[in-house]
């Protein structure tokens, strides 16, 4: 291995495979990594392969943002915007909408919209 001449090795405990749950592995590091199940695979909270997506990731950046907005009312709007632009996953929401199909579809985009 040409990183193991210059210094450089892998963190076994923190490499995951990514692959389907009946692939076979023949090669010994590989088999060594922890697997992920494709299906359930993200990047930063949206899923990099299509699939079944789970309802209780969108419903709680939807209960994040409502319960946010029920504290922000108390506050100056323009204090309250730099907030939720800020933090209150409300990025999170917008990142989460943009990457996947299957908020078209759902129930509680009107809330996150």
């Amino acid at each position: 291995m040409l990183g193991a001449e210059i210094g450089l090795s892998l963190n076994i405990s923190k490499c995951e495979l990514i692959a389907h749950s009946d692939m076979q592995l023949n090669e010994s590091l590989l088999q060594s990594f922890s697997r992920v199940d494709i299906v359930v695979t993200t990047l930063l909270a949206a899923p990099l392969f299509h699939g079944p997506f789970p309802d209780s990731i969108l419903n709680q950046r939807c209960y994040d943002l409502s319960r946010a907005v029920d504290r922000l009312s108390s506050i100056a709007s323009q204090d309250a915007l730099i907030l939720l632009r800020a933090s209150f996953s409300a990025t999170k929401g917008l990142h989460m909408l943009r990457c996947l199909h299957q908020c078209l579809i759902h129930p509680s985009r009107s809330l996150m919209l």
